[in-house]
């Protein structure tokens, strides 16, 4: 009898240290995955950066063009003075 309950005990550690192998495998993909996740959103984030530091400069260039039109138009008088 006491073979059979021995037995039966290595038969389920075998069985946890399989479903524990399991787990941590699972565990280990679940880990690179994360980590490619958090790579995306840092991607995602410099690339909305690049986007507002571009439309910052496009509208520093938009200001200094209209002060020049507006220098332009003056000296030809083309605009009201006001």
């Amino acid at each position: 009898m006491t073979d059979n309950v021995e037995s039966l005990v290595l038969e389920h550690l075998r069985a946890m240290r399989a479903d524990i192998a399991r787990m941590e495998r699972k565990q280990d993909e679940t880990i690179t995955r994360l980590g490619r996740l958090e790579l995306a959103v840092a991607g995602l984030r410099r690339d909305g950066a690049h986007t507002d530091e571009a439309a910052a400069e496009q509208n520093v260039r938009i200001d200094h063009l209209a002060e020049r039109i507006d220098r332009i138009e003056r000296r030809l008088e083309l605009r009201e003075q006001g």
